[in-house]
């Protein structure tokens, strides 16, 4: 199953660092939080990437343009020969597409663009900011296990974000409410998987996926939540870099589930 990771927005709530690099290109541990979650998603077998593109897009694509080179030790020859001389294989299985999806595009906007890239298979898809040690496989087998066309990772952060309204006896959300303080709701946490029968909902460019496409199939019972109070944490802030790289820095980092 592909995933795919929308990369393409301006990030303009940590502008200290998005003004020189997009927001998942941002390091965290000494590597852009965009590789970190990649790094989960193959460790539990995933391993063929679309990432959504736009605001300086050419960073990505040179990030892994140069991948094999920058993760490797290297001999440069000078001496006649000019020969250059890699010393390890650190390469990812990693099949990964980038897209252009456009510079300001909208997040369901994105998801179109890269339908001909997803075919008509079911997929995943999350946001390049956020980093889970949510357990991919039994979210997958959750989606299957309902049936419905949209299964959105569910999670309490707190009270700063767009709450969901979910139905307790079948675990189908209702609605999509209003910011409110902390009161326990559950919001999206990204971590979904889709059928391609999505892509009917959003209509191009300037479509919000998470206004119209998923209210709609919300409102026709078809998007469930899977509900994890594991760890999430996504970097919206100069604060939530710090506190990722402190994770890091001190081997407490949930999500890092594969070995170095």
């Amino acid at each position: 199953m592909k995933v795919v990771i929308l990369a393409g927005g301006l990030g303009t709530r940590i502008s200290e660092e998005s003004h020189l690099r997009p927001k998942p290109m941002i390091d965290i541990g000494g590597m852009p939080i965009l590789w970190h979650i990649m790094k989960s998603y193959s460790a539990q077998g995933f391993n063929e990437f679309i990432i959504c593109l736009g605001y300086k897009q050419h960073v990505i694509k040179e990030f892994f343009a140069n991948y094999y080179l920058h993760r490797s030790d290297v001999t440069f020859d000078f001496t006649g020969h000019n020969e250059m001389v890699i010393h390890n294989n650190v390469a990812e299985p990693w099949v990964v597409t980038l897209v252009d999806t456009g510079l300001n595009t909208m997040t369901g906007g994105r998801v179109k663009r890269i339908q001909n890239y997803v075919g008509n298979k079911p997929f995943m898809l999350t946001y390049g900011d956020g980093v889970c040690d949510i357990n991919i496989k039994k979210l997958v087998k959750f989606h299957k296990a309902k049936g419905k066309i949209a299964t959105i990772t569910a999670i309490q952060p707190g009270g700063r974000f767009g709450a969901l309204d979910i139905d307790e006896k079948n675990d189908t959300i209702r609605k999509f409410v209003e910011k409110r303080k902390e009161d326990g709701g559950w919001v999206n946490g990204g971590y979904m998987v889709l059928e391609p029968k999505i892509f009917d909902y959003i209509e191009g460019d300037t479509t919000v996926f998470e206004k119209g496409p998923l209210e709609s199939i919300a409102r026709e019972g078809q998007l469930v939540a899977y509900k994890y109070d594991g760890f999430w944490q996504c970097m919206d802030t100069l604060r939530d870099k710090l506190y990722l790289d402190e994770l890091i820095e001190t081997k407490k980092a949930p999500w890092k589930v594969w070995c170095d």
